[in-house]
């Protein structure tokens, strides 16, 4: 058990595969060039991206620029526009509300819970935060003059799957040093320590490894079939295992792009509705238990109106859930691979981010470390997935919509334990900081507070009186929040003008291949 780690599989290409690779490589880029590392990534080219990810969370701007992307190139070739946040339109009621979940956090956050202060706790994103109004008016997160990944306003983005893992593949083949192999896995054998030793092709090429990357998609060809690790279903929380994905065109070139995901609740799911430049992204995400292919595929058209004209959309089902183990022997699970949850709130690849930079940050030397190091990043990943299944099924629990799809969300059968004691809290003082103090928290408080303030749930603050000792802070925090908002819709642009001038400015994407 003193072999050294030193040879690099990744099985899958896709964002999964891709991304995985760029985190990993750019980590060991000295020890790449020098030849102690060399990591290979093996594509078939008979599996297209299944693309339903099309939104990011805000880490994804640190690691664009740790991998070494230019953001400008990035939105040339990516199709991508920013994201700041996400609208949830009709999850309280069947109709005529809609909250914001803005990725900046409510000023004051950390000193002050502004919702006791607020004039309706529906309100409380618009009184904290200023990017309520800046996404209702289309703008961009920052102006021209302010420098790539930067800004006042935290924001993620909108991309072109399909597009983002192309970009990826070229600047890992020639920037990161990551060999590219095409093919397809036709065996996966294992030594006699049950370790994988190595993958067999279809064209009988084989690639030993020390450590393989699984990133094969739902199949989870290598840690759920060779090493036999199980699926842990969580379809009794979250419903959703289906989903109707479709590519829609804008009326006109100049028609506005919103800077937010826009997420619409139907009467056994919802719409997903992403703004790239040239087109948008549309699906409907549903549980079929409770809706068949046809109601959805009429919800769909419904939505879309004249656009829904000869609309064929794409069906892609999912189970609901993750493995047992994310790392288990010498084998680590990134992507779909690991597990998969409903599209909701880019969850999808913020885990591809967080699984590699683990294994960038904690490569084992060599297999005698690679246990324990398995260990504390199973131990991670079961937290973040639990908080992660808190969070999507706290935007289901409170809602007030009466249909059976969404009143089955409010049963407490169906509610996890763990967000019942965090509800039983905040029915006194709402989420706070502390609440939320591990090191490897996914979503900070100010999410938390965003989601049940915005779906109506409003804490018996009169139980907590020290709260209102704050109440001169609180009006000064108010009043700040409406300045900068003013100030904010009078300078930043129009979000699609942005990207068209600031690309049109710039050198983005000239020294890459056409087609990239």
């Amino acid at each position: 058990m003193t072999e050294h780690v030193r040879k690099i599989a990744i099985v899958g290409g896709g964002t999964a595969g891709w991304l995985a690779a760029a985190i990993i490589a750019s980590k060991h880029k000295k020890a790449i060039i020098a030849g102690q590392i060399q990591i290979s990534l093996v594509e078939a080219s008979d599996i297209p991206t299944v693309g339903v990810g099309e939104g990011t969370w805000p880490t994804m701007k640190n690691t664009l620029k740790d991998i070494g992307i230019k953001e400008s190139d990035f939105f040339a070739h990516c199709n991508a526009t920013f994201k700041q946040g996400g609208k949830f339109v009709n999850w309280v009621k069947q109709q005529d509300d809609f909250y914001y979940h803005p990725f900046t956090v409510p000023l004051g956050y950390g000193r002050i819970d502004l919702a006791p202060y607020v004039d309706r706790i529906e309100d409380f994103a618009i009184e904290a935060n200023y990017q309520h109004h800046l996404c209702e008016a289309n703008l961009a997160p920052r102006s021209i003059s302010e420098g790539e990944y930067s800004g006042q306003c935290n924001y993620a983005y909108h991309f072109d799957a399909g597009a983002f893992a192309d970009l990826l593949k070229h600047h890992c083949r020639n920037t990161l040093g990551v060999k590219h192999i095409i093919g397809t896995v036709k065996q996966v054998k294992l030594n006699e320590n049950q370790d994988i030793s190595s993958i067999i092709l279809e064209d009988q090429q084989e690639l030993a490894a020390d450590l393989f990357i699984d990133c094969t998609g739902f199949s989870s060809l290598l840690l759920g079939q060779a090493l036999g690790v199980d699926f842990i279903s969580k379809e009794e929380y979250l419903f959703n295992d289906t989903a109707l994905a479709l590519h829609v065109p804008y009326p006109s070139e100049d028609a506005p792009i919103p800077s937010h995901t826009i997420a619409t609740g139907q009467n056994a799911g919802w719409i997903w509705d992403i703004g790239l430049v040239t087109r948008r992204g549309v699906g409907h995400v549903y549980a079929s238990q409770f809706l068949s292919d046809d109601e959805a595929l009429h919800n769909l058209k419904t939505y879309l109106g004249p656009q829904a004209k000869n609309i064929e959309p794409r069906k892609i089902s999912f189970k609901c859930g993750h493995r047992a183990k994310f790392w288990h022997r010498n084998c680590v699970a990134i992507g779909m691979s690991a597990g998969f949850v409903e599209p909701l709130e880019a969850t999808a690849i913020m885990l591809i981010e967080i699984s590699s930079r683990f294994v960038a940050q904690n490569l084992p030397p060599q297999r005698k470390n690679m246990t324990t190091i398995a260990k504390r990043f199973n131990q991670q990943m079961d937290y973040k997935w639990s908080r992660i299944i808190d969070f999507l099924k706290l935007h289901y629990t409170l809602t007030k919509r009466p249909e059976p799809y969404w009143q089955a969300h409010t049963t407490s059968e169906t509610i996890p334990e763990s967000l019942k004691e965090d509800l039983s809290v905040w029915a006194y003082r709402g989420p706070i900081h502390a609440d939320f103090e591990s090191a490897i928290e996914l979503f900070p408080a100010a999410s938390y507070q965003y989601v049940i303030y915005g779906m109506g749930f409003k804490p018996d603050f009169t139980q907590q009186h020290y709260l209102y000792d704050q109440g001169q802070q609180a009006l000064v925090i108010k009043q700040r929040n409406q300045q900068l908002t003013q100030q904010m819709l009078q300078s930043l642009p129009d979000h699609r003008t942005f990207i068209n001038t600031w690309l049109n400015t710039t050198s983005a994407g000239q020294h890459l291949p056409q087609g990239i």
